[in-house]
């Protein structure tokens, strides 16, 4: 038997295809001429294959990413509900505090953008910025176009915790956040191979357990559940390698 039989399909990764072509011909038999006409030798995970996202893509998918982020928070505050993150902490503080949610998201983020700029890099604290200030103003136009009596915390929490979670979703994917505990974790996942949705479950228990001692055992419990719904999001598709551009 030939030494290259006897090894694992793993092994062969590390042999250029011309190596194995002058070893032992072709490999694939007599008719792998014709089962590969037209295929190109380019690797799947060729650079190449996936192309950068271009300033228009960064720029509609920023627009979405708000769009999906403010409209999940204003669901929520209408709902009485909290989540987890930078949201998290500015509708908590929005039930504490005469200040609205819309301007708690800015000012709370303030430190977190600090930590972005150093190590998350330059860009992605300037988008996060950007983000920061126009999913204030989002939440501000999208609030009042709710019903101002409320909506039920019993539907709240999967529309709003879904939509917010896809927001984020987006922004990373355009190198951004909406800043808070969300850069955080993202570095995290860059810097340790930590799913993000994860890291984001674990700041989440901390903020739940300061807001157990303001807000009522119904209300926190849907808040919960609709965190739990917006991570899931995070962690079945944002996975390392899995997207490119």
């Amino acid at each position: 038997m030939h030494p290259l039989d006897q090894q694992t399909p793993q092994a062969l990764v590390g042999h250029p295809v011309h190596s194995l072509h002058s070893r032992s011909g072709n490999p694939a038999g007599p008719h792998a001429e014709s089962r590969g006409a037209g295929r190109t030798d380019t690797p799947l995970d060729s650079p190449t294959t996936y192309p950068r996202h271009t300033a228009v893509d960064d720029a509609y998918g920023l627009f979405t990413g708000i769009t999906l982020a403010a409209t999940g928070i204003a669901i929520l505050g209408q709902s009485g509900l909290i989540t987890g993150g930078i949201a998290g902490m500015a509708l908590l503080g929005s039930f504490l505090s005469p200040y609205s949610a819309a301007l708690l998201v800015p000012l709370i983020n303030v430190p977190f953008l600090l930590f972005a700029l150093f190590t998350m890099g330059r860009s992605f604290a300037l988008k996060s910025v950007l983000v920061s200030f126009a999913l204030g103003a989002g939440v501000k136009l999208v609030s009042p176009a709710l019903n101002a009596s409320g909506i039920n915390p019993e539907i709240g929490w999967v529309i709003g915790g879904t939509l917010l979670g896809m927001g984020i979703l987006c922004l990373a994917r355009h190198n951004a956040s909406m800043g808070g505990t969300g850069a955080m974790v993202l570095w995290i996942q860059r810097r340790f191979a930590i799913n993000a949705g994860i890291s984001q479950l674990v700041c989440d228990c901390i903020l739940f357990g300061v807001a157990a001692f303001f807000m009522p055992a119904d209300k926190l419990i849907w808040s919960l559940i609709g965190t739990v719904a917006m991570n899931l999001v995070l962690i079945r598709w944002h996975k390392p390698g899995r997207y490119r551009g």
